[in-house]
């Protein structure tokens, strides 16, 4: 496992993460102006590895501090997550997620691999994008009980074994095409030389009105969203490593028709144009 603790003047961030699960990409990115957070991100057994992709855990105490807004492009994931307030599932989150956190609390979540979660659902995953839905209604009753202890004081490895414990009782039948939704995301993930559906057409060999019917049923947004969402995951990237971008290229490289059609997108998703955000960055490290 590593981790990696940053203190500032007044507040200290620790990151903790197993090496196959790496850091979290898509984050946007502002540094704690005070107070203590904790972000945990560990991998499942090996035996649940098919469905889930990781488990990841938030800890803040912000008490005496001004709360702090945290922002992120979600990935084409489902997740169950587990808060005070209840426990939800939540589909793949089609605009900027946005969160205050304040005073102090915790949060554990489980991200689901692209496509894992459809053997729990009676219908398309897509019917679950953007929306919420309490966790027991999917799960069952039984989902309470775990919820107690992954909100309680238990170390990580506690937490992280009762929920292998609890979906490895609830492992489903296995699906060939939860295994080719995967391998079709990470392929857009990996491969940003594909800027188009046309493009994941000619790699796969699979056509476009079969791959817009697995990500539907699967995934839960259309393949066309995915591409879009990782290029820009990528341009983000490349700001956090202080890169000065060549934006005419940039655009080119990512798929955009010019810059200004990379512009206006970036700023349609993250609220910020790509000068502005860039200008947070420098000012906040």
């Amino acid at each position: 496992m590593i981790g990696k603790t940053r203190q500032g003047p007044a507040a200290e961030v620790e990151e903790v993460y197993d090496p196959e699960v790496g850091q979290a990409r898509g984050m946007l990115r502002r540094p704690l102006p005070a107070g203590k957070m904790r972000h945990a991100r560990r991998g499942p057994a090996d035996d649940l590895s098919f469905w889930v992709a990781h488990y990841w855990m938030i800890r803040w105490d912000l008490r005496g501090c001004e709360p702090y807004l945290a922002e992120s492009l979600p990935h084409p994931n489902v997740h169950v997550i587990f808060e005070q307030s209840g426990t939800v599932v939540a589909g793949v989150q089609i605009h900027k997620f946005s969160r205050v956190l304040e005073g102090q609390s915790q949060v554990f979540g489980i991200k689901f691999r692209p496509g894992g979660f459809r053997p729990f659902l009676k219908f398309p995953t897509s019917k679950l994008a953007d929306r919420t839905v309490p966790a027991n209604q999917i799960l069952g009753d039984d989902v309470l009980a775990l919820q107690a202890i992954l909100l309680s004081s238990s170390e990580d490895d506690e937490k992280v074994e009762a929920a292998n414990a609890f979906f490895r009782a609830r492992v489903p039948e296995p699906d060939k095409t939860i295994d080719l939704a995967g391998q079709l995301v990470e392929r857009i993930l990996q491969e940003p030389d594909i800027k188009t559906v046309d493009d994941l057409v000619s790699r796969t060999g699979i056509g476009k009105r079969s791959l817009q019917r697995i990500f539907n049923e699967y995934v839960g947004v259309n393949p066309k969203w995915v591409i879009r969402r990782y290029r820009l995951h990528e341009l983000i990237e490349r700001f956090h490593s202080g890169d000065e971008p060549d934006w005419s290229q940039l655009a080119l490289e990512l798929g955009y028709f010019d810059q200004a059609h990379l512009i206006n997108d970036f700023r349609s998703i993250v609220g910020y144009s790509p000068t502005q955000y860039q200008g947070l960055i420098r000012r906040d490290s």
